[in-house]
């Protein structure tokens, strides 16, 4: 585990850059994690996925998978890999400030 500062607010991380503690997260810091990403401006719809995954790893204790997430967060799959190219579940759990959901590689 390392530290890593975002705006000024040192954040806890794992060796993937995942955030460990998701309570620490704002949308400040989620707009920085989305431009490390490749995202250049959060939507809306970037949201929804977002505000569902951490809703779903503050009940759940893990990020839903790709499958769950597409039936369950009103964004077609299609969409998610728009939104969140090249690995959505993972790259919106990053962004989300969740741990890397069980099964993403």
């Amino acid at each position: 585990m390392s530290i890593r500062t975002i705006n000024n607010k040192p954040l806890d991380v794992d060796a993937e850059g995942f955030m460990t503690n998701y309570k620490d997260w704002d949308l400040e810091i989620a707009k920085v994690l989305a431009a490390e990403e490749g995202i250049a401006a959060l939507t809306d719809r970037h949201l929804v996925v977002l505000n569902y995954m951490r809703k779903e790893f503050e009940t759940k204790g893990d990020g839903p998978s790709i499958r769950k997430l597409t039936k369950e967060s009103g964004v077609p799959t299609k969409e998610l890999y728009e939104l969140f190219p090249g690995g959505p579940a993972k790259k919106a759990a990053k962004i989300a400030g969740i741990k890397k959901p069980h099964g993403c590689i």
